[in-house]
């Protein structure tokens, strides 16, 4: 290649970088994020009554059943209780992605009801997202 054929095709290059650059910005878009805390330890003896493994096979199994797409951390963490008593234990935290709020209600709610929870503490937020692709 001589240097007026690298430089246009750097050139050509760069133009198609500009391009998809622009495609990306655009497909982009910002969506609600939310997040299910779910404390272990049951409501009234505040002991985790079942392995950690249990319960995320239960929590994969409702996801399931709802047929939602979902992610989900085991963290540790502190909670206090309606009765102003404070304890420490494992949670799961679930992540939905553009999930209706009705839906994620109606999973906490039968979290609450099969893991004997006082609650679950849900949060929501805006994030911006984009899709990342490499083709091979």
């Amino acid at each position: 290649m001589n240097g007026s054929s690298v430089k246009q095709f750097l050139n050509t290059v760069n133009e198609r970088r500009s391009i998809l650059g622009k495609l990306v910005r655009d497909m982009s878009t910002t969506i609600e994020e939310t997040q299910v805390y779910i404390g272990l330890n049951d409501a009234e003896t505040k002991k985790q009554k079942l392995a950690t493994d249990r319960y995320v096979v239960i929590l994969k199994e409702i996801c399931r059943d709802f047929g939602v797409p979902f992610s989900f951390n085991v963290i540790d963490g502190g909670y206090i209780h309606d009765n102003g008593e404070y304890t420490e234990e494992k949670s799961i935290v679930l992540t939905f992605i553009d999930l209706p709020q009705e839906t994620v209600d109606k999973i906490a709610k039968e979290v609450c009801i099969l893991f004997h929870q006082e609650s679950a503490l849900v949060t929501t937020d805006r994030i911006h997202v984009r899709s990342v692709r490499e083709t091979l």
